[in-house]
């Protein structure tokens, strides 16, 4: 593999430029990692027999690797960062393959471990690389167009999930071989075909904790224990309360994933114009609302109708967390973009490694008051965004480090 620096790379065939490995990846790693989300709910009930409490520690293993992300800068030490990348998405794709041979709780949790490296490591990876190739100015739309990339790949496989389960009488086993595979064979191709691209400025490679960073840390923890709540317990209610089936499942996913295709590079547009506070102002003012009627399916019955369209437009506002990427992005010193990443992975899986099983318990009793605490984690979201300066710098990462003005003379 042979090396190329950010600005000869604008001389290759767009084929092999930094953004088509980008779009190539964003392709690949939802592939793999979607096709085993829309049919883990149904596989656990139906294969081991799995309960509130048994999913919640399932999700808590796979969250041990997220809060481990901080690791990958040691990994740096022996690897580069492109191949790291490729490495853990083959990895996220052997064990995705692998998944349906392990029926039992204890293979579940083995397998969904070595998974969940492949898929964390990749991703503080990925976001890291995006920040370091991108432009400052065009990263919003340019991300925006990558979920939207990844989006389109994943509709393509709930679409064949959808289509072909019922008809062909698929087994579990077929379709993780083949998304997994599929994945694997992505990776290879992409370690060989392009080249090692050199960003403009060397990483560090020590763990960084500026304080000036603050306000993105916080962020970043509220954000994960948030989005532990929907990640985990939204999808399983649609199977335990209301019976749905695989396909309906891959059905429900594939309405969420034609709005983000079409929305989330217009999105990505938007926080260009009116920024990021405006965006995650919006996002966490939505997810308030969206949780609290979740909460309400529970204590009120209001019904699977209201579910599918809470779980719709929730994937919509989670596109906006570009926004939180591109705040850091504008406030970094640019040498700290990768071990930053791998520090905030860190940060945002710490509630998420406990989060889950505790919750899992408490859904086998009030399953409304999880939704509920997830409201008042978007509050507490809220509140920390208004402190985002309208143009972030470094020197002004938030309203509060601003320049006080200057009294009348």
């Amino acid at each position: 593999m042979r090396h190329v620096s950010l600005s000869d790379a604008t001389s290759l065939p767009i084929w092999r430029q930094p953004i088509a490995l980008l779009v190539l990846m964003a392709i690949a790693m939802p592939v793999a990692f979607s096709t085993w989300s829309v049919l883990l709910n149904n596989f656990v009930i139906e294969v081991a027999d799995f309960d509130g409490a048994d999913i919640g520690w399932l999700h808590t293993v796979r969250e041990i690797p997220g809060f481990l992300a901080v690791g990958v800068i040691l990994v740096l030490f022996v690897m580069r960062e492109q191949v790291l990348g490729l490495v853990s998405l083959a990895l996220l794709g052997a064990a995705t393959a692998l998944t349906a041979q392990f029926p039992s709780m204890g293979g579940i949790l083995m397998i969904t471990l070595l998974s969940s490296i492949g898929f964390h490591y990749f991703e503080t990876v990925n976001q890291s690389l995006q920040l370091q190739w991108l432009d400052k100015k065009r990263a919003p739309q340019i991300l925006g167009w990558l979920l939207a990339a990844g989006s389109g790949a994943t509709f393509v496989a709930y679409g064949l999930i959808y289509l072909l389960w019922p008809r062909f009488d698929l087994s579990y086993s077929a379709v993780y071989w083949i998304s997994g595979g599929f994945t694997v064979l992505v990776a290879i191709l992409a370690y060989f075909l392009f080249p090692q691209f050199e960003g403009t400025t060397p990483q560090r490679k020590e763990m960084v904790l500026r304080k000036r960073y603050w306000l993105y840390y916080a962020l970043q923890f509220m954000s994960g224990a948030r989005r532990q709540i929907f990640v985990v317990f939204a999808a399983f209610m649609m199977v335990e309360r209301f019976g749905l089936d695989v396909h309906e499942m891959a059905g429900l996913f594939m309405v969420t994933l034609v709005l983000n295709m079409g929305l989330a590079p217009f999105l990505g547009r938007l926080i260009s114009v009116f920024g990021e506070r405006a965006a995650l102002v919006f996002e966490y003012v939505g997810l308030a609302g969206i949780f609290l009627l979740y909460a309400g399916i529970y204590y009120f019955d209001w019904g699977v109708a209201l579910a599918f369209a809470l779980y719709v437009v929730d994937h919509l506002f989670f596109s906006l967390r570009i926004a939180l990427k591109t705040y850091f992005q504008k406030i970094a010193d640019p040498a700290d973009i990768a071990p930053t990443a791998a520090v905030a992975f860190t940060i945002n899986h710490i509630a998420a490694v406990f989060l889950p099983f505790l919750l899992g318990y408490l859904w086998l009793v009030f399953p409304g008051m999880v939704f509920l605490l997830a409201a008042g984690m978007a509050i507490g979201s809220l509140i920390l965004t208004v402190l985002i300066p309208r143009h972030p710098e470094p020197g002004q990462e938030t309203t509060l480090s601003l320049p006080s003005p200057r009294p009348a003379e």
